[in-house]
């Protein structure tokens, strides 16, 4: 019974320090947050922070410097914190702080050095819209979307069309010798989806019908559309012809995705991997197609025979929501990972979402003050950017379902983003030592341990998608050295991976810009 009891107050004197140095390093965070949503209050609203939801970006002149000297401040204060510190993870996490703000600075010096400054406005307006009037988050706060509506349109006294702000800091570096103008294929894909974009904000106004809205949404529409033509005229000029980077810069983006590596290293690393997987992959066809009584069994061929097991478009929400209750039976069963009692959110992307990432994603929940938010699980089926027949084939078919739901719901993204506001995260480690490296490994980690319950299509196709990464990691900086093209990469993909043109042109615009 002692023992009993002293198990019980060690435990719960475990989780009070663990509450406590979180606590304490979030109260560190905190300063760094606040003090930056001067200059990007979108994104420190979407993590959670409601103060700033009426708040709009700095894009008035010497933004860059105002901001470096901003982080340097910052900077000085999370230094003398961490001398004074003496519990290890709350350390580590101003550690952490520490190599954020450096690397942000870092970031801006290099595409200052380098790079002409551009702005997909309306990109960012469908991003700052999107997030605000998410569904998801409390009603009361959509009624800062219009504050947020006419400070971007210049109705709001003090501010300037964010239209006139993004001309005025492209042109002010207009004759700066050297400068590397934006890829032209991303300028051409840009002024293709902005009617998109457009579209999307005004549904989402629609939607929640704050009143006032329209009239400053025409104004900002209007803005948008002539900020488009002078695109057309000022910048497609100055566009570079191929994709490729200044060497530092491409080596910063990969640095601030979270590889380190070099090119030559991913590249010569993924080729063994690349190639290892897909040897895999063809025994494991080849036994699909005597099962099913298939002549040819080649790995390609029976990848396409599989896909043209498609699910009716009308279906596909449905039998994703069934591949779910499926999957978590399966882990209940084999006693595979604790699941929660409520439902994980499956839903279709809207057309301008498709055209801001035209694949399957994970949207992700507020991290900070959540009150119940969770993330959603969203299913692309078209490449809205790309002329033609732009319906991918290649996440509506049978086999593919289990793949993706394992990795982008549960055990994957889904049950990754809950434990993050559930288990308790600092929010060092949760927003500021986040990247694609080691949100993605999860994701990897989840279907690594679901394989060997899948159906034999289904292990195909889980593979299929270790396959796709394998690729990305040496077609990426090979075509960012030029070593080969986006127009090869397309076509590779295609052949040798059985992806539909849609999907690999995604792919392809994925590595290129």
């Amino acid at each position: 019974m002692n023992q009993l009891l002293m198990l019980v107050i060690s435990l719960f004197f475990s989780v009070t320090v663990c509450a406590d140095w979180i606590e304490d390093s979030d109260k560190n965070a905190m300063v760094v947050l606040r003090s930056q949503a001067a200059f990007q209050p979108e994104s420190i609203a979407r993590a959670g922070l409601s103060e700033f939801d009426g708040d709009v970006f700095d894009l008035n002149a010497n933004y860059t410097e105002r901001q470096d000297a901003n982080d340097r401040g910052l900077l000085v204060e999370m230094k003398k914190r961490l001398a004074a510190e003496t519990h290890p993870k709350v350390k580590q996490d101003l550690e952490i702080l520490i190599r954020s703000l450096n690397d942000e600075i870092e970031t801006r010096r290099i595409d200052r050095k380098y790079m002409l400054p551009y702005f997909n406005v309306h990109r960012v307006m469908f991003g700052s819209f999107n997030a605000l009037l998410d569904p998801r988050n409390d009603r009361e706060r959509y009624a800062k979307a219009l504050e947020r509506l006419r400070k971007y349109n210049g109705s709001e006294d003090g501010f300037t069309p964010v239209t006139e702000l993004a001309k005025a800091r492209s042109r002010e570096r207009f004759d700066v010798a050297g400068l590397a103008g934006p890829y032209k294929g991303e300028l051409e894909k840009d002024l293709s989806d902005a009617p998109r974009y457009i579209a999307g904000v005004k549904a989402m106004f629609e939607r929640v019908d704050l009143a006032g809205w329209q009239d400053e949404f025409t104004k900002l529409e209007d803005q948008l559309t002539e900020y488009s033509e002078w695109v057309s005229e000022e910048m497609l000029p100055r566009a570079r012809q191929n994709n490729q980077l200044p060497a530092e810069v491409y080596a910063n983006n990969l640095k601030n995705f979270g590889v380190r590596a070099t090119p030559e290293e991913l590249i010569a690393e993924a080729q063994y991997g690349y190639q290892f997987i897909r040897s895999e992959m063809k025994a494991l066809a080849f036994r699909i197609a005597e099962d099913r009584g298939w002549e040819d069994k080649r790995l390609v061929p029976v990848m396409r025979k599989l896909k043209a097991e498609q699910i009716p478009q009308d279906e596909i929400l449905d039998v994703y929501k069934d591949r779910l209750a499926q999957i978590e039976d399966i882990i209940r069963r084999e006693d595979i990972i604790t699941l929660p009692e409520r439902d994980a959110s499956i839903r279709l992307a809207t057309e301008a979402e498709s055209a801001a990432v035209p694949a399957p994603f994970m949207s992700p929940p507020q991290l900070i003050n959540n009150t119940g938010q969770y993330g959603e699980f969203v299913l692309v089926q078209t490449n809205p950017s790309l002329e033609g027949d732009a319906i991918m084939d290649d996440w509506s078919h049978d086999a593919i379902t289990w793949a993706l739901t394992v990795h982008e719901a549960r055990p994957g993204h889904e049950l990754q983003f809950a434990s993050l506001v559930e288990n308790g995260t600092s929010l060092a480690r949760a927003l500021f030592a986040f990247n694609s490296a080691n949100a993605e490994g999860w994701g990897l980690y989840a279907e690594a341990i679901m394989h060997e319950y899948l159906p034999q299509e289904a292990q195909l196709f889980n593979l299929f998608t270790r396959l796709m990464r394998a690729a990305r990691m040496f077609m990426d900086p090979m075509i960012n050295t030029g070593q080969l093209t986006p127009e090869q990469a397309v076509e590779f993909m295609i052949e040798q991976t059985a992806l539909s043109l849609p999907m690999a042109t995604s792919e392809a615009d994925r590595y290129s810009f």
